[in-house]
Formats: C-alpha cells, structure tokens, sequence
C-alpha cells in the first residue's frame, strides 16, 4: 500500500454515524455537538462526567525520527483497533494535526493505511475549527495588548513585549517583523514575530486546562511583558482572558471522530512535540479513560522531546500516569540512524542496523528511567528480511524488552494484536510505577541540565548569562517550581539535526527562555530550532488538489 492509497483508503470506508460511535463510549444523543454526520464535540458535562474512573492508559512514543519514517501515529490508532479486536472496550486519544506540516513537509497526522482516523481530510485540514479558535485568541489578545499601548492604558514597555503573533502556517518571513509603522494612527513601532500556532501558550493552556474556569484563569496569567521598572503585566491586567475564553468556548470541548475500524478516537489539541508540549489535552485523555478499558494516546516526535514532556509536565500536573509504553521504530529507520542512505534503505544491511539500534535503546533506558514498562514495535515493511528481524528482537532481548513485528498499515488491528496482547500483559501487570526526572524544587537551570543529562546524555549545557538571569528573574517571580519544556529539534538526541544514532557527551546550548506562566512551564529554546517553521524547496501544498466532485487528492 503507497502513501497515495492512504487517501484511498480514507475515501473508501463506510463510516458509522457518529452517535453510534458515541454510544460505543456510553455517550448519548445529548452528549454530542455534532459537526455533520461524522464527527461531534463531546459537551463540557459528559467529558467531565464519571472522571474518577480510570482504564488503562497507553502512551505511544518513538525513536528520534527520520526520512524513512516511523508510524508513531499509525501505531496508536492501529494498536487501538487491536485491543478492540481481542475483545478490549477501547478508545483511542490523540492530538490535532497542523496545516503547517500538512501543506509543508510531513504530511497529514490521522495515522496512515488501514490504521487512520477518520474523516481524515476534515481533521487534517479545519475540522472543528479549533486551531483557528486558538491562533484567533492568541491574536486577540496582541491586538488588546497593542490597542492599550497605544491608548496609554497600560505601561507596558514597549522593548520588553515577549507576547508575539500566532499563525497555523509555515511562513518563515514572519519569523521576526516590525509592526506599528506609517504613522503616529497605525500604533505604536516596536519589533514582533510570530510562532506558528501550536507552540502558542493558548494552545498549551487550552490542552492543560481542567474546566472552563481554570481556562480562564490561565489565560489571565499569561505573560505580556515588562514595564520599565520591571513589573511583569499579564492578559489579566488588561482584562483579556474573559474575552478569550468565548473565542475557546467551544474549542475547549473534545472532539469524536473513529479510526477505519469504528474504534472511537477523541482528537483533541496539542501537536509539535519538538516546540511544544506536544501531548493532546487533559479532558480528552480523562474523558477516554473514564469510559474505556485501555486508552492508547501518543507525544510528539521521539520520546526524548514529547515522551519526556507527557511524563514531565502532563502526568506531573495531572496525576495521570502511564500503564504501557509502545515504542515505535522501523528497521528502516534504524539503518538511517546507523548511517545508510535513504536510496539505500531496501538493502539488507546488519552492520549498520545493529549501529543504529543504539538509537532505540537509549529511548528503551529513557523509558525505564521513568518506572515505566516499555514494549517495542516494529513497523514491518517489504524490504525488511528475516536476519534483520532476528538482529532487533535479540538486541531488545538484551535490553530486557520484548520487540513484535506488527503490520497494522496494510492489516489494520489484525497486524497489531500480537502488540496489542504484549500491552494487555504489560498494562495488566501493574509493574508500570511513574518516577518523574526531577522535583519541583529544583532550580529551574538545573532542570534543563538534568533532562539534557539524564535524556540527550549530553555532557552539559550552554547557558550564556542572559539567559541565566533570565531564569533568576522567573524564579524571583514565583515561577521556580514550573517543569521545563524544552524546544529543541527532533531528529537527534544534540542540537544538531545530522546527528544520528545515540551520541553523548555533546552540548547543548540555550538560546532563550519563555516564560508559560497560563500553560505553567518554562520553554527553553535550544540550538537553531525556530518557532516558527518554514516550507521546504517543494513543500507537499503542491501535491495537493480538489477535483470537481469536491474530492480532495495528494493529502496523505
């Protein structure tokens, strides 16, 4: 199956009406807000109701990612139709895609084959609008903050604004821009950019928030800026979140779609695990786990960037906790991080997949260190032959896991059942016990020190004095007990995107640190990575078209 039957397969299934996907989660007519036939908001009431009782929960994650691809997404959806396959009531819980990506160079993020959330190009595209709701709040809260500089109604420094502009677009040439320019009418001058709008804090918010109400009140924290004495001014003093919080009204709400199986999916917020926090929201994961058996959700990118982010920041502030974790790999993928080239990926090749193993088992080791029960899964393609299938099942041996071929892109749940049977025995055990990396108490520079320690086995980090003090100045605020989310590219366990496998002993510089006050997390930005993400030489837009029957074509 080519990445061109994706769509195929998307456009071919029958789906059920989405009032009987609800009633699979014991949600009734009344429990919906339906958008069309197939997909519904879950209202506010029913994603709280019965939230003291938990399944099991399945966090999905994989090694650093590369040109041949792993599934990571695939995986989720394809071990969550497994589980319903041998007989398990379960739900599936993943994020948003961006149209960033999808017009850019990954593609869509519904999964792929036979194991997809559906309908795939409504998700993929505007959906329910909730990524719109965000970059509109977001930007209603720029305008609100500008229009009260220029009225003199706040004595925001206009040098010291760290409030920036949100689009859900790659556009590079808004990365840094100068605003308020032609005259005295056109508002105050001063320097801007934007971040593409699942790295804003509003999203984050919108994921963390546990009701309407703490929405608000984390809306109100966020951080503007300074003024030139040095007081921090957030949305609150400029009486914003309230007017935000009706823009995120319904965006708040989880959303019900199903995979290519009828197994319900709620996809709620939250991608970028590279710039963000990258984990779906808080009522979507509670809404699922109160009305399913197992829950199999996923983090962004590798598990050293969203993995780390679930356990460090999700799980911390929630009192969640992962049952399972399913570390997602292709021997494909492997042998790139061992050093072949992506033209040379069909070749058999034992020496450099065995070098390229050491990728996965430092994510396997980062697993562990948290108390969590790690199972391996290998998505199986073509080319892959049975000595390298022999290599990675005894190099996990080694590692005390277990490794399962699955071929849940062309099979659907059937592929994944000896997957999902490994996380039943996992999940079931209870041997899972969560350990977060580091406490509270730590000072927040030490925090960054210890994931790029204890996760990149970097050998130190680069702090330049700005920044330290930058980090002295959040902690004098009251801010020192926030975790760390660390913006940093995702190909590597460095700063340095070309280095493959599991390097160490490297290190890794901060460029600059924000302040999550509303999301309550510091960023800390590493290396070259940007917030704002650019398109390629030949972004994947111009594959993409619409025929005269309105269906879309080239949207994987």
């Amino acid at each position: 199956m080519s990445r061109d039957q994706n769509l195929l397969v998307a456009q071919s299934t029958v789906l059920a009406p989405i009032d009987a996907i609800g009633e699979k989660l014991g949600l009734g007519a009344e429990d919906l807000e339906c958008y069309g036939r197939y997909k519904a908001k879950i209202s506010l009431g029913a994603a709280k109701a019965n939230g003291d009782a938990h399944g099991k929960l399945v966090l999905v994650s994989a090694i650093n990612p590369t040109p041949a691809g792993e599934g990571k997404t695939t995986t989720t959806v394809g071990l969550g139709q497994a589980l319903a396959r041998i007989g398990k009531r379960a739900a599936v819980a993943v994020r948003e895609p961006s149209m960033g990506p999808i017009f850019g160079v990954k593609g869509g993020g519904c999964g792929g084959g036979r194991s997809q959330v559906l309908p795939m190009e409504d998700i993929n595209l505007h959906f329910t609008g909730d990524i719109h709701a965000v970059s509109a709040a977001h930007n209603l809260l720029a305008a609100l903050m500008d229009n009260a500089l220029y009225h003199k109604q706040t004595e925001l420094d206009p040098a010291q604004i760290r409030w920036r502009r949100a689009l859900d677009v790659n556009d590079r040439s808004l990365r840094q821009i100068s605003i308020g320019q032609g005259g005295r009418t056109m508002g105050v001058p001063r320097q801007c950019g934007f971040d593409i709008a699942a790295a804003s804090e509003v999203m984050a918010i919108l994921c963390l928030a546990r009701d309407a109400p703490d929405l608000i009140e984390r809306l109100s924290r966020i951080l503007l800026g300074y003024t030139t004495k040095g007081r921090p001014v957030h949305a609150g003093d400029i009486d914003a979140a309230h007017a935000m919080a009706i823009v995120l009204k319904d965006a708040l709400k989880p959303n019900l779609v199903q995979t290519v199986e009828g197994v319900p999916a709620i996809v709620h917020g939250g991608p970028f695990g590279n710039i963000a926090h990258g984990c779906n929201s808080i009522m979507a994961t509670r809404a699922a786990l109160a009305r399913a058996d197992y829950v199999v959700t996923e983090a962004g990118f590798g598990f050293d960037l969203g993995g780390e982010k679930f356990l460090d920041i999700k799980c911390r502030k929630t009192g969640l906790a992962p049952d399972c974790a399913v570390l997602v790999a292709t021997i494909r993928a492997l042998k790139m991080h061992g050093g072949v080239k992506k033209e040379d990926l069909k070749t058999e090749n034992l020496k450099a997949l065995e070098a390229g193993m050491a990728n996965l088992a430092r994510h396997v080791e980062n697993v562990q260190k948290f108390g969590i029960v790690p199972v391996v899964s290998i998505n199986r393609f073509s080319a892959d032959t049975d000595a390298e299938i022999a290599l990675v099942k005894e190099a996990c041996k080694k590692l005390g896991v277990e490794a399962i071929m699955a071929d849940h892109w062309a099979e659907g749940g059937k592929g994944a059942a000896d997957v999902a049977r490994a996380v039943v025995k996992v999940a079931d055990a209870g041997k899972s016990k969560l350990k977060l990396l580091y406490p509270d108490d730590m000072p927040l520079i030490e925090k960054i020190r210890t994931i790029a320690r204890e996760i990149y086995r970097a050998k130190d980090i680069d702090v330049p004095k700005p920044v330290r003090d930058q980090l002295e100045s959040f902690e004098k605020m009251g801010y020192g007990k926030l975790p760390i989310c660390i913006a940093k590219t995702q190909y590597s366990f460095t700063t340095n995107a070309d280095s493959k496998g599991a390097p160490s002993d490297h290190i890794v510089t901060v460029r600059e640190v924000r302040l999550s006050a509303g999301a309550e997390f510091v960023v800390a930005i590493c290396g070259e990575i940007m917030t704002m993400p650019g398109l390629p030489k030949v972004p994947a837009a111009d594959a993409i078209d619409v025929g005269s029957d309105g269906r879309i074509v080239g949207l994987f």
